[in-house]
């Protein structure tokens, strides 16, 4: 039966309205409807994580109700994911994008879509990625020359903490925490406590703080502080105003376990001398719970070891080491193997110093490590003093298949370079490194020295600023390949199975060229897709492609922007081998000690409180990876300061994840992601 009513000329049959006019004549209105969905773009972990969409329905039809659809499957499938009536998406298990569409029940004819993308990235669980150091996630799907720009892409939202956070935000996806499954990120603070954020709500969820000092929970002492930056050092202020948790943490998933090293001191009875400060000083090895933050794998552990050396600071033919000499600045590594691989340099090239290179049992902290000292026997004279620490502007070990370790040290004794037999001191080189079975000792590999050693180490002109990266096996050629850039701005290539020692007419690697120029570069380069990318200090970035084995010496592609010190450790996401882009952080105005002020003078600015001209925002960069002359967006360019970071801390890279980036800064992490429509 069919209703229908009038009203005046008009006459609504069947829900449709209905015009009659004068004579008789008349015209029927059309039904309309107009749907609107939102988010328009959204993204969520593969299984884990699910996605709430709303459709609006307007219109002069009388029902509102639409039916939904995923890549044209009505309610979707497990292949693409499937959606509720209510719009309730549920990702399938692989990653990709798709589109979700919602469809007028009274006009099937009008709909409205979103694309959703689902990552199947099981985790950012170390320094610059993964083990070789690549700084590449291949999957990220939402992030593309489309979507990152000023009118999808922005700071969504900011997560306070107690301290400049010189740490690479860590994340784990679909962790069970906090009575539910949520996307994590971790961080660490100068002021000695880790965070667990929630990874997506905002404002910001805070899960848990471990406060590493904390003496009933974290195996602190009484009257236990982060070390005051000048009861260390030579007064540069290198880490200010506090040096607590430096080096990036690193996270076992298969465990749920997460390792940082805390620095702090106890009793200090005089300061502000730097490195005069009579106190007890402490590095401690912790590992976490990631669900709860408390300590596991009979953790934490006073790092401490000796070798067998003659060098500065030895007695009786043992070197000790000493926390108030030595800093945690290199990320930490977890080899498969189950090794916890901790290094360290220097506050400041306060001497003497020494690299030292630690490997912990992941599984019982509290079993001796396996210990390198980088420069054994080195004694200060007129070549220098021992020094050689393990330095990489924050990067951390890298691992390969066969679990050797490699690093680079920075200025030191270098035996062949003082004209002496090797004595085991590799200042200013590149080390391949192992466990040496049934002992506490690791093992000598292979190794690489420039043939200008003594230059740099004349110089100060660190090999070790940056820490190395190994490219993918290579099909022809030398099959296993690292890559060495330093404060001498050459790239070095080198063959990990021959790493070439040392020849003083030239270098036995496998190519070397000038890249950027002095004083060159601290971090780590990235590598996808066959280029390298980077950017020198006071230098734009640059692309480099690799082809046959060598790398192109003119640069590919360069952006337009310089960048002052400490220059940028990039990151890169792509979907596989398409959509790169290329993330930096522009974080010239770190603070004190930054050379960046423009004084004229000096050009550095030492001195406190710290001049507004050295201090400001880290500034986030996105370029596109296969010309970076193309950036897409930067955190300066929305009106009113939208984006704006915290101010900036140096040689952190980005975390980019599920559509996100996470930018660590002097005060708070800032998250970045597709802006709500």
């Amino acid at each position: 039966m069919t209703r229908s009513a009038q009203f005046g000329g008009l006459w609504i049959v069947a829900g449709i309205l209905l015009v009659t006019g004068c004579g008789g004549g008349g015209g029927v209105v059309p039904p309309n409807a107009t749907v609107v969905v939102s988010p328009k773009l959204a993204a969520v972990v593969a299984t884990s994580q699910t996605q709430q969409f709303t459709a609006t329905v307007t219109g002069n039809v009388s029902n509102l109700t639409v039916t939904w659809s995923v890549d044209a499957v009505a309610g979707g499938s497990a292949t693409v994911g499937t959606i509720s009536a209510s719009g309730l998406y549920t990702p399938p298990a692989t990653g990709g994008t798709h589109t979700v569409t919602a469809a007028s029940v009274a006009l099937p004819t009008s709909s409205a879509s979103a694309s959703v993308a689902v990552t199947d990235l099981a985790g950012v669980f170390t320094y610059h990625n993964d083990l070789s150091r690549d700084g590449a996630n291949t999957q990220e799907y939402a992030l593309t020359s489309s979507t990152v720009g000023t009118a999808t892409f922005g700071k969504l939202f900011s997560c306070a903490v107690d301290g400049a956070v010189y740490t690479q935000p860590l994340w784990v996806p679909g962790l069970s925490i906090g009575g539910g499954t949520h996307n994590v990120v971790f961080v660490a603070t100068q002021h000695d406590s880790l965070y667990a954020f929630d990874a997506d709500a905002s404002p910001c969820v805070t899960y848990w703080q471990a406060k590493l000092l904390d003496p009933a929970l974290h195996g602190g002492t009484a009257n236990e502080t982060p070390v005051t930056w000048n009861d260390v050092g030579v007064c540069f202020g290198d880490v200010y105003p506090e040096v607590g948790v430096t080096g990036t943490p690193v996270i076992d998933p298969a465990t749920n376990t997460i390792y940082v090293v805390s620095a702090s001191e106890s009793n200090p009875t005089s300061s502000g001398n730097c490195s005069g400060s009579v106190a007890t000083f402490y590095h401690r090895l912790h590992a976490l719970d990631l669900a709860t933050g408390n300590e596991k794998h009979n953790g934490p552990v006073t790092i401490a070891a000796s070798v067998a050396g003659v060098g500065d600071g030895s007695v009786g033919g043992l070197l000790t080491f000493n926390s108030q000499l030595h800093h945690q600045r290199s990320g930490l590594a977890l080899s498969s193997d189950g090794i916890v691989y901790v290094a360290f340099a220097a506050h400041e090239d306060a001497t003497p110093y020494h690299g030292w290179l630690f490997g912990y049992n992941a599984a019982n902290l509290q079993q001796k490590p396996h210990v390198f000292n980088t420069t054994p026997n080195g004694v200060s004279g007129p070549n220098g003093g021992a020094d050689g620490g393990i330095w990489g502007a924050g990067g951390a070990p890298a691992v390969d298949s066969a679990n050797n370790v490699y690093v680079a040290t920075g200025n030191g004794i270098f035996d062949q370079g003082t004209g002496m037999a090797m004595r085991n001191d590799y200042g200013d080189s590149v080390l391949s490194l192992s466990p040496l079975a049934g002992t506490t000792s690791m093992q000598v590999n292979g190794w690489f020295s420039p043939d200008d050693e003594a230059n740099l180490e004349a110089g100060d002109v660190d090999l070790g600023s940056g820490a190395p990266v190994l490219l993918p096996d290579q099909t022809s050629g030398p099959k296993h390949l690292l890559i060495q850039l330093g404060k001498d701005g050459v790239v070095y290539l080198i063959n990990r199975d021959i790493m070439g020692f040392y020849n003083s007419g030239s270098n036995q690697v496998v190519q070397y060229f000038q890249a950027t120029n002095d004083p060159g570069f601290w971090g780590t380069p990235a590598f996808w897709e066959n280029n390298l990318y980077f950017a020198g200090a006071g230098d734009v970035p640059k692309q480099f492609s690799f082809a046959g084995g060598q790398f192109n010496t003119t640069a590919t592609s360069q952006s337009s922007q310089a960048f002052g010190f400490p220059d940028v450790t990039p990151s890169v996401s792509s979907q596989g081998t398409s959509n790169g882009i290329v993330w930096g952080i522009d974080a010239g105005l770190y603070g004190y000690a930054s050379p960046n002020s423009g004084n004229p003078n000096s050009g550095y600015c030492y001195t406190s409180p710290v001049p507004a001209a050295c201090s400001g925002p880290a500034v986030l960069h996105a370029y596109d990876a296969t010309n970076l002359a193309t950036e897409y967006w930067n955190s300066a360019q929305a009106a009113s300061n939208r984006d704006q970071a915290g101010n900036a801390v140096k040689f952190v890279p980005p975390t980019i994840a599920n559509g996100k980036v996470y930018v660590s800064t002097r005060t708070e992490v800032d998250i970045y992601g597709l802006l709500p429509n």
